[in-house]
C-alpha cells in the first residue's frame, strides 16, 4: 500500500473514531451521569497513555529551543483547546442530538478564517467569503428544522457547541507556530495532561463527588471515549497529516458529520429529516469548497 493510500486509510479511521465521541456521550447520558463526571472519566482514563508516550519519547530532542514563555503558551492552549472546547461540547450534548452537534462543530474551519483575519489581519478572500456564507446557510437550515421540535433547549445546546468550535479554532490558530517547536507527539501529550489538570481542578471546585456511584456502563463508555475517541484517533490523524498534508486531510474531515449521523441513527435511533439532510450537505459542501480552494492557493 502506498504512503498516500495509507494516509487516506488512517485519516478516514481517525475521523470516524473522533466522530463516535458524541454518540458515546449521548449513550452515557442515558445513565444520568453528570457532565463533569463523564468528562473527568474520559481524561483520567486517557492520561496514563499520554504519560507513557512522553516517557517513551523523553530522549528525543526537541526540534527547536523551547523557552519558559513557550511552556506558558502551551498551558494556555491546553486550557483553551482541550479543556474548554471539551467542556462546552459535553454540556451542549445535554440539549441537542449528536448529529446536529457534529454539524455545528464542523464549521470550525470558517472560524479559523475569521480569527486569522481578526488577530493576524489576514485578508478574507472572495472564495473564503463564499464558502463561509454557504456553510452558515447550511447550519441555519439544519438548526431551523430542530427549533420547530425542541425550541430553547436547542438554542442553548447549539450555542454551547458553537463555543466549543470557537475555542477549538482559537487553539488551532494560536498553537500553529508552537507545535513545530515541541513536535506533534510531545505537544499533544503536554496539552492533554494540562487539560486533565484543568478538569481535575474544576471537579475539586464544583464536582458532585459521586463519581464512584455509577453503573459499570458509564465507566465503560468513559474508557471507550478515552481509547477509541481520543487516544487512537489523535495519532491516526497525526499520521494521516504527515502523509497527506493538512490541506488534503481537511477534505477527509467532511466524513465527520456523515459518520456521526449514521452512528447516531444506528445506536441512538436519531431520525434525520430531509431538511437536516439538505443542511448537512450544504455545510459539507461549504467547508470542502473552502479546503479545496485553500489547497489550490497553497500550490499557486
Amino acid at each position: 500500500m502506498s504512503s498516500k493510500s495509507l494516509g487516506i486509510l488512517y485519516g478516514v479511521l481517525g475521523v470516524v473514531l473522533f466522530s463516535s465521541k458524541a454518540v458515546m456521550v449521548k449513550l452515557a447520558y442515558r445513565y444520568d451521569v453528570d457532565t463533569l463526571d463523564l468528562l473527568l472519566f474520559r481524561m483520567l482514563f486517557s492520561l496514563p497513555f499520554y504519560i507513557l508516550i512522553l516517557f517513551l519519547i523523553r530522549k528525543k530532542p526537541s526540534k527547536a529551543k523551547i523557552s519558559p514563555k513557550d511552556y506558558a503558551w502551551l498551558a494556555l492552549f491546553g486550557f483553551v483547546g482541550y479543556y474548554l472546547a471539551s467542556y462546552f461540547d459535553f454540556e451542549g450534548l445535554n440539549y441537542i442530538k449528536a448529529g446536529l452537534e457534529r454539524i455545528i462543530l464542523f464549521v470550525y474551519p470558517t472560524i479559523v478564517v475569521f480569527l486569522s483575519w481578526l488577530i493576524f489581519r489576514q485578508k478574507i478572500t472572495k472564495v473564503q467569503g463564499i464558502a463561509i456564507l454557504i456553510t452558515y446557510v447550511g447550519v441555519l437550515i439544519t438548526f431551523w428544522d430542530e427549533l420547530d421540535v425542541s425550541g430553547n433547549e436547542v438554542l442553548l445546546g447549539g450555542f454551547l457547541v458553537l463555543l466549543s468550535a470557537i475555542t477549538y479554532a482559537s487553539y488551532l490558530v494560536g498553537s500553529g507556530w508552537l507545535i513545530p517547536k515541541f513536535g506533534v507527539l510531545r505537544f499533544t501529550c503536554y496539552a492533554m495532561i494540562i487539560s486533565t489538570l484543568c478538569i481535575a481542578i474544576h471537579y475539586l471546585l464544583a464536582g458532585s463527588w459521586e463519581f464512584m456511584d455509577y453503573s459499570w456502563q458509564v465507566y465503560a463508555y468513559g474508557l471507550a471515549m478515552a481509547v477509541f475517541a481520543t487516544l487512537i484517533p489523535s495519532f491516526l490523524v497525526s499520521a494521516a497529516i504527515e502523509r497527506l498534508g493538512a490541506n488534503n486531510f481537511s477534505i477527509l474531515g467532511s466524513l465527520g458529520p456523515i459518520s456521526t449521523i449514521l452512528l447516531a441513527f444506528v445506536f441512538l435511533d436519531e431520525k434525520l429529516t430531509y431538511w437536516q439532510l439538505i443542511g448537512m450537505l450544504v455545510v459539507i459542501f461549504g467547508v470542502t469548497y473552502l479546503s479545496i480552494q485553500g489547497k489550490k492557493r497553497a500550490k499557486g
